[in-house]
């Protein structure tokens, strides 16, 4: 209803500028035939005071028509300029052109939002850390449309222009570009930084055409800051865990130590004090025992042998696996289903993997310890030359939080667990040129081993 009523108001607003000058036409016309008349009756002073009253009506309409169009003039101009800084709002004859200004309102607004997003994109453009370079192909040069602050800085360029300037200042990227013909590219390319030693970077270009303007998106990562970041950040990791574990042992052994300390200081020790030493013995033996075996599991992890292949019946891996642990099942009622329905060759270090399905099949009996019907199921498929085994159990599955840390190196979510299992497996699999993945489906959970089917 709102655009129905409307339509007729624009209508009539417009309409008014035409009636106004049909009336300024209407009196001329009209004041020249009254003239004409009254100088035909022989009244010449009155016939010339009409003639002055046509000019001056002339002289009216040719300032109202010159403002008419000047106001027009106007505001197109200011919309082919991009020139929004002016507020017709408060123009006396706003009403009469309503729609000119609406036309320019909405045209400012839009550009007002266009800013801001290219405000938004530029921040966020600007706070990556990654080079980025924008080009904008003017004839048969190229401009510079956008250069990040990033890309400005780690290679120390000033924000320029052209491309001829960055070719001055940048050479050996400028050059992979130009050989490519600013077509899309894909590699990685060695560049001395600010007179330092040459550093490794990906490049990556695309090419696209907007409203017939050519863009070309130039992106740049250093290898070495991504790597350098993984370290740090697995190292940091690392660092926490262990500080645990160290404080966890040291800190009870330090108390017990002093406790000892002060007894064996007496001049004579009851039974009592005895009792005391002998538990605490026993209790710095046995943080002694854990933080032993913390520091054997980190060495198995650091020190893992190479694998020594050789073709491996893949039933008889699984069925071994089952015998070690089928006492554990018996005893957990597990119900242990194996859906593997062919038999198939495989090249890989029997002992290993055997080591791997043993720890996929323990982590499947603590996610089962608060179900009712226990349930494991293996399976198996070959497909596009690799081949998947999947072990999957009903039990309560992996919190989504911790997904991501479940093959960090000592996390654990156990408390007599030292956190090596799925990092351990996960190592083997990818050392036989594999990898180990986790997969939540539901009400169950499933571990999956890819290995090249060679």
């Amino acid at each position: 209803m709102k655009n129905i009523t409307s339509a007729p108001t624009n209508m009539f607003t417009s309409w008014k500028i035409y009636h106004l000058l049909f009336i300024r036409l209407l009196l001329i016309l009209l004041t020249t035939g009254i003239s004409f008349f009254l100088f035909q009756k022989g009244l010449v002073f009155t016939a010339v005071f009409g003639v002055l009253i046509i000019f001056i009506l002339l002289v009216e309409m040719y300032f109202y028509v010159k403002q008419a169009f000047l106001l027009f003039d106007r505001t197109i101009t200011s919309i082919l300029q991009n020139d929004f800084t002016s507020d017709f709002s408060k123009h006396k004859s706003y009403k009469n052109y309503s729609n000119v200004f609406k036309l320019y309102e909405n045209l400012k607004n839009k550009q007002n939002e266009e800013v801001s997003k290219d405000i938004i994109y530029r921040s966020i453009l600007n706070n990556i850390e990654t080079g980025i370079i924008i080009l904008q192909k003017q004839e048969t040069d190229w401009n510079i449309f956008l250069m990040n602050d990033y890309f400005s800085k780690h290679f120390n360029v000033p924000k320029v222009s052209k491309w001829k300037y960055l070719k001055n200042q940048l050479p050996s990227l400028c050059e992979v570009i130009e050989e490519q013909d600013f077509q899309e590219i894909k590699t990685s390319l060695e560049i001395r930084v600010n007179q330092q030693d040459r550093q490794t970077f990906v490049l990556q270009t695309s090419r696209s055409e907007i409203y017939n303007q050519d863009y070309f998106i130039v992106l740049l990562d250093s290898i070495q800051n991504v790597i350098e970041k993984k370290e740090k950040e697995a190292w940091v990791n690392l660092m926490k865990v262990i500080s645990h574990e160290l404080l966890n042992s040291i800190t009870p052994i330090r108390s017990l130590s002093q406790n000892l300390q002060d007894l064996v200081q007496q001049e004579t020790i009851s039974t009592e004090d005895l009792d005391d030493m002998k538990s605490s013995v026993a209790t710095m033996l046995r943080r002694s025992d854990h933080l032993q075996q913390f520091v054997e599991s980190y060495r198995k992890l650091a020190m893992l042998p190479s694998p020594k292949k050789e073709k491996t019946e893949l039933l008889k891996m699984v069925e071994n696996s089952f015998q070690i642990m089928d006492p554990i099942f018996k005893k957990e009622q597990i119900e242990v289903i194996n859906t593997i329905a062919f038999d198939h060759r495989l090249n890989v270090d029997m002992q290993q993997m055997e080591h791997v399905l043993i720890n996929l099949l323990t982590n499947c009996i603590y996610a089962l310890a608060d179900t009712e019907k226990k349930r494991i199921i293996i399976s198996a498929e070959v497909k596009e030359k690799r081949i998947f085994i999947k072990i999957t159990d009903n039990g309560k599955g992996i919190e989504k939080e911790i997904e991501s840390k479940i093959f960090l190196p000592f996390f654990t979510t156990r408390n007599e667990g030292a956190g090596i299992g799925l990092t351990l497996s996960k190592s083997i699999v990818e050392a036989h040129g594999g990898y180990l993945a986790y997969q939540n489906e539901g009400k169950e959970t499933a571990f999956v081993i890819c290995l090249v089917d060679n």
